[in-house]
């Protein structure tokens, strides 16, 4: 049993880890801080930071999960590892709008907050950080992370400045939550690498761990852009793991050329009704550079339209693809 007292939020709290019960006395934590149940729900980096340092000042260990909202089950499986792992779970909800690009879907990103703090309550999450565009970027905000090699491929052909804006607001939220670890999935497999980067590159005290790819029974690797298919389309998105097990198998049975095997995926995709690639490609794990021959560990990434939603999902060859 623990007691935690954080004298600069007015707040206290008593749990134990692995079973993180708590009860939050109804005192006064500023405007830009409520309490919604169980759940910890705050807006302010200020007392977000202090509130986090608290916690560290006491001992505890705190893991975060850095979303955009609008959860699924591959959300909540990263909220239960980090569960596992730490005294309190931070997760964050914020549409990042430096992360979209002019012709992106930032407006129309699905966004249900009351639903979404349901869902982490009832993985025993134990603060949202909700905060402004305001807050994020006041006025004058002109300080950008830009990670360069490992972002040049890939998505970052199509996508000029997403990385720029995920490595950013990824910082930013670091500096905030103060974690000691951050959980992501593998989906983003060149998100993962590139917040990796950062973190090494700029000696950041967290570790990154990266957990597999959350599956729909049928295989369609979780996403909340999801809900924009059709029930053809979502038919036709399923052309996209269909195209990894195929690289899969041929992995399996000695093909190394990459070539051979991302002119067959392609193949296949390009049968598929709603769908225009983007790219698929099998690049080196480490640095994401195109690789001609399979010598080393490698992954096979692809992003596809499907009617006007971009997907994209990887698996690394000779790896099981869980389904």
């Amino acid at each position: 049993m623990f007691l935690l007292k954080a004298t600069s939020l007015g707040s206290e709290r008593t749990g134990t880890k692995g079973n993180f019960k708590k009860e939050i006395k109804p005192l006064v934590l500023g405007r830009e801080a409520f309490l919604m149940g169980k759940i910890r729900i705050l807006e302010s980096i200020r007392e977000t930071q202090s509130y986090c340092e608290a916690l560290r000042l006491a001992g505890k260990k705190i893991s975060f999960v850095p979303t955009m909202g609008y959860f699924h089950e591959g959300h909540l499986s990263l909220m239960k590892e980090a569960r596992k792992q730490a005294d309190c779970v931070v997760v964050s909800i914020y549409v990042n709008p430096t992360q979209f690009g002019p012709k992106e879907d930032f407006s129309k990103y699905p966004r249900d907050f009351d639903r979404d703090r349901e869902m982490a309550q009832s993985v025993g999450v134990d603060v949202i950080f909700f905060p402004s565009n305001q807050e994020m970027y006041p006025e004058a905000y002109q300080t950008y992370v830009d990670v360069e090699q490992v972002t040049k491929n890939l998505c970052g052909m199509s996508r000029p400045g997403h990385f720029r804006g995920v490595t950013t607001i990824c910082c930013k939220l670091f500096n905030i939550v103060k974690p000691h670890t951050a959980i992501f999935g593998k989906k983003d497999f060149q998100q993962l690498a590139a917040i990796k980067r950062m973190v090494k590159d700029l000696n950041m005290d967290l570790e990154i761990i990266g957990m597999p790819t959350f599956r729909e029974p049928d295989g369609l690797a979780m996403s909340s852009r999801n809900v924009y298919l059709s029930k053809e389309e979502r038919l036709s998105a399923l052309t996209l793991v269909g195209a990894l097990k195929l690289a899969q198998k041929l992995y399996a049975e000695g093909e190394r050329n990459a070539a051979v095997m991302i002119e067959k995926a392609q193949t296949l995709i390009k049968s598929t009704p709603f769908t225009e690639i983007d790219y698929v490609k099998i690049c080196d794990t480490s640095t994401l550079e195109d690789v001609s021959e399979i010598k080393q560990e490698a992954v096979m990434a692809l992003a596809v339209k499907v009617g006007k939603t971009r997907l994209i999902d990887n698996s690394v060859l000779g790896e099981e693809l869980k389904i």
